[in-house]
């Protein structure tokens, strides 16, 4: 997980900022306030072959987490749980023969 975020974070970094600073701005309407923002994340990281395959193998505790934060927009922090799942799943995620540093793309 962690390659995963430091390739967030070297790629998205400016999209994680201020999807981050949205989401502690409006703790109880960050779901709706926030979504383009996070849209711009997912755009963003979603191209890169590393979060591809975590998603792809962690589909299901990512949803989770999700769902988790739909329900409890007010206390996001009590899907602490859907996180650490989460987190254990992308750790045990097989990158070999995945290229974790692809050529960026033409825009």
């Amino acid at each position: 997980m962690q390659a995963a975020m430091d390739i967030t974070a070297k790629y998205c970094h400016k999209e994680m900022e201020a999807y981050g600073s949205c989401v502690a701005s409006n703790p109880s309407t960050w779901q709706e306030k926030c979504y383009e923002l996070k849209m711009k994340v997912a755009q963003c990281t979603s191209s890169h072959p590393v979060i591809q395959k975590i998603r792809q193998d962690c589909s299901k505790q990512f949803v989770e987490f999700e769902r988790c934060l739909r329900e409890n927009q007010d206390q996001p922090t009590s899907c602490s749980p859907h996180v650490a799942r989460f987190l254990g799943c992308a750790e045990t995620v097989d990158l070999s023969g995945v290229d974790t540093n692809p050529l960026p793309q033409p825009s």
